[in-house]
């Protein structure tokens, strides 16, 4: 079971909009839902400082979010905001589909084959348009695994495992 007040990454603040202090934000789900749902965000900065703020709008333009916080309606206000990410408590957020996982719950997870080939543990994640790849560090190298349900065996986030199925290929330098 994970915990309910662990804070979930759930988009970027990559830029600002206009003078009034908007915030234009990537969203990691491309879902305006649960920010919508939600009357404060906490914002973590690059440097791990974290703070929490009243959303006072999110509104969707030009394939981001744009966000406005309580009491920040100045463009030199919010400027330091920018690189932040935005969090949610995991309990603010719905619970997943079947085969569906937050980013934050895959960090860490150990990748293996069918064949019980130790592949490494996903460092990190990065979306494409069409699908996530998930970037496994190894001893030795870093692998690139696309998140398509022909690869993608198994996740077992209770036992720190995801087992893939390669296609021909894939582990190849």
């Amino acid at each position: 079971m994970q915990e309910p007040d662990v804070l979930i990454p759930v988009g970027k603040i990559v830029g600002t909009h206009g003078i009034k202090g908007m915030l234009k934000v990537h969203s990691f789900s491309g879902n305006l839902e649960s920010l919508q749902a939600v009357q404060t965000v906490t914002l973590k900065s690059k440097d791990g400082k974290v703070q929490e703020f009243g959303l006072k709008s999110v509104t969707p333009h030009a394939g981001k979010l744009m966000i406005g916080l309580m009491g920040l309606d100045e463009i030199n206000l919010v400027l330091p905001l920018v690189g932040s990410e935005i969090c949610l408590l995991r309990s603010q957020l719905p619970i997943p589909e079947d085969n569906e996982y937050y980013w934050s719950d895959l960090i860490g997870l150990k990748v293996a084959t069918i064949d019980g080939e130790e592949l490494g543990n996903i460092v990190d994640i990065f979306e494409t348009g069409s699908n996530d790849i998930y970037v496994v560090r190894g001893a030795e190298r870093e692998f690139l695994i696309p998140a398509i349900a022909d690869v993608i065996s198994s996740v077992d986030l209770e036992g720190g495992r995801m087992l893939i199925t390669p296609l021909e290929g894939l582990l190849d330098l």
